[in-house]
């Protein structure tokens, strides 16, 4: 069996299962999951640490119906003229076990020239990072993981896999890997300066835009705003899990929580997180 050994280092997520259903047990603290058939979500991928807290609330949220034959899990940080990357790996070491890769589906994918095969060199934290949740969370689900980048190739890409999976009779979640607003001069990117102000600006307006258009599900808006307001280093997994939700008659999303690594540890360099569940 091809396994996917774990790349980032334990300051990313813990080291062990216990500690990792620690941490979530905390994250989770006082949240009830809201009710309703959820489809999909947004989950921000920095450390457990600061982002934790926005990505167990989804999972929660989605792990609370009918539990799918599949999570297919959307991880970011490509160019718009990048093309997809699948994971073909049979499976990935997570401190809860090893997670189980729908390999068949990637090799699929990558056949049909729908994506490349990831190198067993790359490394990324949008899709590892959230893998012990998902199997917390999705215990025996196999996960389809492919990097979708900001381009109308990702509405294209969650369109696709969302219908090969209905032609073979598969329910599934899908999940969308993304932080938003990076600012600060360790992302060389303060148009407000700084302090408290400019943390006003990212989170009520910069962030603002795009979390609406991800919550009415406009895939083409929000590839857009996240090209002229850089408020967005993901926003094809966005855009993929939109795609894919539209087929199965969703209409909107729902914001669980939301908040920035500056409420965390104040910075002068921050990130923003949302919480989306459709």
């Amino acid at each position: 069996m091809t396994m996917r050994k774990r790349a980032l280092p334990s300051g990313w997520y813990p080291s062990t299962a216990e500690e990792c259903v620690s941490d979530i047990k905390g994250f989770l603290a006082g949240f009830t999951p809201p009710a309703g058939t959820w489809r999909g979500g947004v989950v921000p991928h920095a450390g457990w640490y600061f982002s934790g807290r926005a990505a167990a609330k989804v999972l929660c949220t989605l792990a609370a119906g009918p539990k799918p034959d599949r999570v297919v899990l959307y991880g970011g940080h490509l160019r718009g003229t990048s093309n997809p990357i699948a994971y073909t790996e049979e499976s990935w070491e997570t401190p809860l076990g090893p997670l189980t890769l729908d390999s068949a589906f990637a090799r699929d994918l990558v056949s049909a020239g729908e994506a490349e095969a990831a190198a067993s060199s790359y490394a990324d934290n949008t899709v590892e990072v959230e893998l012990p949740m998902v199997a917390h969370f999705f215990p025996g689900a196999p996960v389809i993981a492919v990097h979708a980048p900001a381009s109308d190739r990702a509405v294209h890409l969650g369109s696709v896999v969302a219908g090969i999976l209905e032609s073979q009779k598969l329910s599934a979640v899908y999940l969308g890997s993304a932080d938003l607003t990076h600012y600060g001069p360790n992302y060389g990117f303060s148009p407000h300066g700084s302090g408290p102000k400019a943390v006003e600006w990212v989170k009520q307006d910069n962030d603002r835009v795009l979390i609406d258009k991800a919550l009415v599900m406009d895939a083409n808006g929000l590839l857009e705003e996240a090209r002229v307001r850089q408020n967005t280093c993901s926003a094809g997994p966005i855009a993929a899990v939109v795609a894919a939700v539209s087929r199965a008659g969703v209409t909107e999303g729902r914001l669980l929580d939301y908040y920035t690594s500056y409420d965390v540890m104040a910075d002068s360099s921050f990130v923003g997180y949302a919480a989306i569940v459709y």
